[in-house]
């Protein structure tokens, strides 16, 4: 099955529901960063809710950056999600191996720490909008529906799972967040409460072959459920070689002439894809020059 995120309302408009399955953008992820087990499941979170967020921005140009720093051993991440449900991210260690927490689960809450979720929202207003939150479990669903309270003043629900399989690889991964709108009534609140206790997580009912419509109509079917809108979501990243060059030539034509200067060719590293672009001293050069055009 390929990744989507489905948006959803339900209650007359009381509610509006996303729900997603990102098995292939997070083992994507894993193997363009070589991730660990549990960064892989931080990184396959973070991800999912970013393209389940993304998509609720208009512009085409938007741009959504969620950015996680705990005193656990994984450092913290860095995802992006646009509006068209493209994501991308990376995490600071991605090495970092834990034995399961009490649950027998990959643990993520010890290897994030305490710390701080910050949501940037470039909207193409003049500032762009910045929201912050400490971790409150490190486990990254709560932490979101955390921020979404405090930051929004949105009850969400969100859950966010990463299966692995033995070899390391991605099984199943995905998402739901259900958010009450304003003026929600306590009847509808009761009985959306009612209904999340019976899940028992997002993974166990995407590896029984639920699909994100099917998860959805199990939380909201009775209350009118209306699907609005399927959209792909991916791994991608934008970087490029010319992008790349842009870069260098905006570091200053003093920095170049010192890595021309050098006489060896330089690596350049995408920190959301980990790609690699070189570039020879006689690149170097043309970029010197282009820089030192009026």
């Amino acid at each position: 099955m390929a990744d989507y995120i489905i948006r959803a309302t339900a209650a007359g408009g009381q509610i509006r529901a996303f729900a997603s399955t990102t098995r292939e953008l997070a083992e994507e992820a894993r193997r363009a960063h070589n991730t660990s087990p549990v960064a892989t499941a931080a990184l396959g979170r973070l991800l999912t809710a970013a393209g389940m967020m993304g998509i609720t921005m208009k512009g085409e140009e938007d741009l959504l950056t969620i950015k996680i720093q705990g005193d656990g051993p994984i450092g913290g991440l860095t995802v992006t999600a646009d509006s068209a449900g493209n994501v991308k991210g990376y995490v600071f260690n991605p090495n970092v191996m834990l034995p399961p927490n009490e649950k027998g689960k990959l643990d993520v809450g010890g290897a994030l720490g305490n710390g701080v979720l910050s949501v940037i929202k470039d909207i193409g207003l003049k500032e762009p909008y910045v929201g912050q939150t400490i971790l409150v479990t490190g486990e990254i669903a709560e932490d979101l529906t955390y921020y979404y309270a405090t930051s929004e003043q949105t009850p969400s629900s969100i859950a966010l799972g990463v299966l692995m399989n033995k070899n390391n690889t991605v099984r199943q991964a995905g998402g739901f967040m259900i958010q009450m709108m304003p003026g929600a009534s306590d009847e509808i609140i009761d009985r959306l409460e009612f209904r999340l206790k019976e899940i028992t997580s997002i993974t166990s009912l995407l590896d029984a072959g639920n699909t994100p419509e099917m998860v959805l109509d199990h939380i909201l079917g009775d209350m009118d459920l209306e699907i609005n809108e399927k959209v792909p979501t991916r791994f991608y990243c934008n970087c490029s070689k010319e992008r790349v060059e842009k870069a260098l030539i905006s570091t200053g034509k003093k920095e170049l002439q010192e890595m021309i200067d050098e006489g060896k060719t330089i690596e350049v590293n995408c920190h959301f894809c980990n790609r690699n672009y070189s570039f020879t001293v006689e690149e170097l050069r043309d970029l010197l020059a282009r820089a030192s055009r009026p």
